[in-house]
C-alpha cells in the first residue's frame, strides 16, 4: 500500500469497520473483543468527526500506531482518540478545533517509555503530516512501547 498524507482511503475505512465487526462477533465469546469493537468505533466516529484537516493527521496517526504497536488498543480519551495499553494511555491525538488551540498535538502518557536522560519531551504540535513527521512518529510510539 503506498504511504499517504491524505487520511484514510474508502479501502482502509471499510477494513477497519471490517475489524470492529470481528471484534465485536468475537465478543460473543468474550466481553473483551466487544469492548474493543466498541471503543474502535468510538475512535473512528471521533476522528470522522474533525475538520477535514485535523481528520486526515488524526487518520494517518491511528495507521502509524496500528502498523508500529498492534498491541495498543484504540480508545477515546476526553473524545479525542488515544491508544491504551493494559487500560492506561500511551498516546493520544488532541485536535485544536476541539480546545481552540493554535496547532494539534500527539502526546505521550506515563505509561510511555520515552524516558531519556532527565528531562524529554512528552508531546508534539502536529500541523500536518510529511515522511519526516511519519518516521518521528513511529520511532516514538515503537520507543514507547518497548519492553511491553
Amino acid at each position: 500500500m503506498a504511504k499517504t498524507t491524505e487520511g484514510f482511503s474508502d479501502a482502509e475505512r471499510a477494513a477497519m469497520k471490517a475489524r470492529a465487526e470481528e471484534l465485536r462477533a468475537e465478543g460473543l465469546k468474550t466481553k473483551g473483543a466487544t469492548k474493543a469493537a466498541q471503543e474502535l468505533e468510538k475512535l473512528l466516529e471521533a476522528i470522522a468527526a474533525m475538520p477535514d484537516d485535523e481528520r486526515v493527521i488524526a487518520e494517518r496517526i491511528h495507521l502509524i500506531v496500528s502498523e508500529v504497536a498492534p498491541q495498543l488498543q484504540a480508545k477515546t480519551w476526553y473524545g479525542m482518540p488515544a491508544w491504551a495499553l493494559d487500560g492506561k494511555v500511551v498516546c493520544f491525538f488532541q485536535a485544536a478545533a476541539k480546545f481552540e488551540s493554535r496547532y494539534s498535538t500527539f502526546g505521550f502518557q506515563d505509561p510511555a517509555t520515552l524516558d531519556k536522560g532527565t528531562m524529554w519531551a512528552t508531546s508534539w504540535a502536529v500541523t500536518a503530516i510529511g515522511p519526516a513527521e511519519e518516521q518521528l512518529i513511529r520511532e516514538l510510539v515503537t520507543r514507547s512501547v518497548k519492553g511491553a
